[in-house]
């Protein structure tokens, strides 16, 4: 009888991980758009539009009083606030055009419109312009990350859509925002 109980259990067993597994990857393929991961774009790129659990420290010169910071050779930007307190900080994905390390005000803003790359994007803020090239940030709708062309010129600094709607609500026209190496 021990022989059958165990035989039962192991069958059951076997069945219930086939059965999890099988309902796995059914809610892995049908994930709504919206909830899926980037769809373009390199790994690192995904890897940058993560907005990290773990705050990265502020980098020295970058200003004070209340600041968007954006990092060129981190990717990263932190929203800073009166106090000089970090309110949020995260990842990007730059456009091929980068704007020099100086001191800029965001200059205008859009809810919607359509990307340099194509893509329509939300929240967009801009702060500056290279030999005709506007540089500011924004979220895809779909999530994506850019698909980087060296021979075009973009100014896009993608975040995800959080990321996006926080900066959104910090970065109004003439805020300041400090770009650092």
């Amino acid at each position: 009888m021990a022989g059958t109980s165990s035989a039962m259990v192991a069958g059951l067993t076997a069945a219930a991980l086939a059965t999890v597994g099988y309902l796995g990857h059914r809610a892995a393929v049908t994930v709504p758009a919206g909830l899926r991961p980037p769809a373009s774009g390199t790994a690192a790129a995904h890897e940058a539009l993560r907005s990290g659990s773990h705050p990265a420290a502020l980098p020295a010169r970058s200003g004070t009083g209340e600041r968007v910071v954006y990092a060129l050779g981190d990717d990263r930007v932190w929203l800073v606030g009166e106090d000089g307190a970090v309110r949020r900080t995260f990842g990007v994905v730059p456009g091929t055009v980068d704007p020099e390390p100086g001191t800029y005000r965001v200059t205008s803003r859009s809810a919607a419109v359509t990307g340099s790359d194509g893509v329509p994007v939300e929240h967009v803020v801009r702060f500056a312009s290279v030999d005709g090239t506007a540089i500011g940030f924004s979220a895809a709708v779909d999530g994506s990350a850019p698909r980087l062309d060296p021979r075009e010129r973009t100014g896009g600094i993608r975040e995800t859509r959080a990321d996006g709607a926080a900066l959104w609500g910090f970065a109004t026209t003439g805020r300041k925002v400090v770009v650092v190496r």
